[in-house]
């Protein structure tokens, strides 16, 4: 999904397109990472210094609302980052030994997606899978230790 998608997305939902919310849309865009509220914020303030936390926190808030992105947990951290959510969804295999995040794309998840629309009358816009285990690199390095 490009920008013009994610703010024409916006436009539908009936939102301005403010600066501010351009703003932490092109940060997030140019960023290519998870990012926590405190880095959108610095990067932001980096732009344009006008910006203020609140704006940023509404912004990603009305974001997640709309499942352009989604917070994730990762590390165990009790802050989430953000991730953008290109074609709605977004996947992670997680090493619990060295805290590796894997992304990763196909997920096969229409069938299961298109069950839970008629099975709860919903319509599902997105979603967000995470595995947890460990790398081959933990694996190996905990057979050398044994």
């Amino acid at each position: 999904m490009s920008l013009e998608q994610r703010t024409q997305r916006l436009r539908e939902a009936g939102y301005k397109l403010t600066h501010a919310r351009l703003t932490v849309l092109q940060v997030l865009e140019q960023q290519h990472e998870h990012l926590t509220s405190t880095q959108v914020i610095d990067a932001v303030a980096a732009i344009d210094p006008s910006i203020g936390r609140a704006s940023v926190f509404r912004t990603l808030d009305l974001l997640t609302e709309l499942t352009l992105i989604r917070p994730t947990y990762i590390d165990g951290s009790a802050t989430p980052v953000y991730v953008l959510l290109p074609n709605g969804h977004h996947h992670h295999i997680v090493c619990t030994g060295c805290n590796r995040v894997i992304e990763f794309d196909d997920c096969g998840l229409a069938e299961l997606e298109q069950r839970l629309e008629t099975q709860y009358q919903v319509k599902l816009t997105g979603h967000l899978l995470e595995f947890y285990g460990r790398c081959s690199l933990c694996v190996l390095k905990a057979e050398n230790t044994a």
